[in-house]
């Protein structure tokens, strides 16, 4: 079916056709009637300004037109080539090699297993480096960095944390291969619907972009590895990035990095996910100054879950929302301030919960939804050290309780 702004333009331009025929069919009869040279010239002359004034009312109703259609098709397709155009440069291609051990009929054997991801570039006092995914460099050897021009350089670890899944990486390159990307300090700004775009070498395809849309802010997702590390804070996003886009960047449309991709969920069935700027602003200077960072701010809590509508009449709550806590580490920050877990298990759909304990609804007086929510508050706005105040659901009364968050 034809779309209305395309038909709308053709009956503009039609009507204007129209007008013209008009126009030459009543200067041909007037010409005839009086048949005189000077009245044709001037009949020519005013045929002349009238096809100028309408050419100008086409032209004006062809951009009223625009602006009430909003852009073109394929207008998205051209901010990725003009961004790819400009920032593609500040991307790289990251290989190492992994050593793997299996046991077989034979004993065990060893083999190489090469590892392929993507990096960017940033400057970070006066000295550029080069930003990945841990997974991508972790428990590798010989690692290398091949920039868009083809040039490969060798590249040691400065940096990494596990926990957010993110390394810093020293190469050793001429400064002429560096173009440092400007990275948000903040993602706060970044909004559910906005065009984002990520580069990276998917399947070893170096110089891959990709465009999407935010789908949501302040996922928290597990890692597929063995350590299963959970990250909280996440951004959600609709550009395809498959094995290989690990540690790309993740730009706006003004070119700025608001993440950095990872594709180490399973069965994510086609959902990109980003670790945020704005962490990796916050831990830059200790990842290149310690090797490290350990400030994560811990509540302590062991097992929770979120609350449902299910779970509150099961339990005879009159809270449907919030973070139900079923245990607290022993010792650990919530354990200290009283936080209490749950008392006796029921089921619910089949699945058991540990009910009983207290239902943490809010924190520092902003409400908490679920999990996600809470996680995602702790990583934005709070440090290891620092006391919030937790409002909780305690047997059906609320009450609140101050806690010192712990470190990991």
């Amino acid at each position: 079916m034809e779309a209305k702004p395309a038909r709308a333009r053709r009956a503009v331009v039609a009507l204007v056709v129209v007008a013209l025929l008009i126009v030459v069919i009543g200067v041909y009869f007037q010409t005839t009637a009086t048949g005189t040279t000077g009245s044709l010239s001037s009949e020519v002359g005013s045929l002349k300004s009238q096809v100028t004034s309408l050419e100008q009312a086409n032209s004006n109703l062809q951009s009223l037109l625009a602006s009430e259609t909003g852009p073109s098709s394929n207008s998205s397709s051209s901010s990725a080539g003009s961004l790819y155009a400009k920032y593609s440069v500040s991307v790289v291609t990251i290989q190492s090699y992994e050593l793997t051990t299996q046991n077989t009929f034979f004993g065990q054997l060893t083999s190489i297993e090469s590892v392929q991801g993507s990096g960017f570039v940033v400057e970070y006092q006066n000295s550029p480096y080069v930003i990945t995914n841990n997974h991508v460099v972790a428990g590798t050897s010989n690692i290398t960095v091949t920039f868009s021009d083809g040039n490969s350089y060798p590249a040691s670890v400065k940096g990494t944390d596990q926990y957010r899944d993110l390394a810093v990486l020293k190469v050793s390159a001429t400064a002429s291969e560096f173009h440092p990307l400007d990275v948000l300090a903040s993602t706060s700004t970044v909004t559910v619907g906005e065009t984002v775009f990520a580069i990276g070498s998917p399947f070893g395809l170096a110089g891959s972009v990709t465009a999407g849309l935010v789908s949501q802010v302040g996922r928290t997702i597990t890692e597929s590895t063995n350590t299963q590390i959970t990250i909280p804070d996440v951004i959600q996003f609709s550009a395809a990035i498959n094995p290989g886009n690990s540690g790309g960047p993740l730009l706006d449309s003004n070119g700025n990095v608001v993440g950095i991709t990872t594709a180490t969920v399973s069965n994510s069935e086609g959902l990109g996910f980003a670790i945020p700027a704005g962490t990796l602003s916050r831990e830059l200077p200790s990842l290149v100054s310690n090797g490290s960072y350990s400030l994560h701010p811990d509540l302590g809590l062991d097992t929770t879950t979120d609350m449902t509508y299910q779970l509150s009449r099961e339990t005879g709550s009159n809270v449907t929302y919030g973070v139900l806590v079923e245990s607290v580490v022993s010792g650990g920050p919530a354990d200290k301030a009283g936080i209490q877990g749950g008392t006796k298990t029921v089921t619910v759909e089949g699945q058991n919960y540990l009910v009983g304990g207290d239902i943490i609804i809010s924190i520092n007086g902003v409400k908490v939804v679920d999990s996600d929510g809470l996680a995602s508050y702790l990583e934005e706005n709070t440090t290891a050290g620092q006391s919030v105040q937790l409002g909780i659901v305690r047997s059906g009364t609320y009450t609140s309780v101050n806690v010192v968050l712990g470190a990991y």
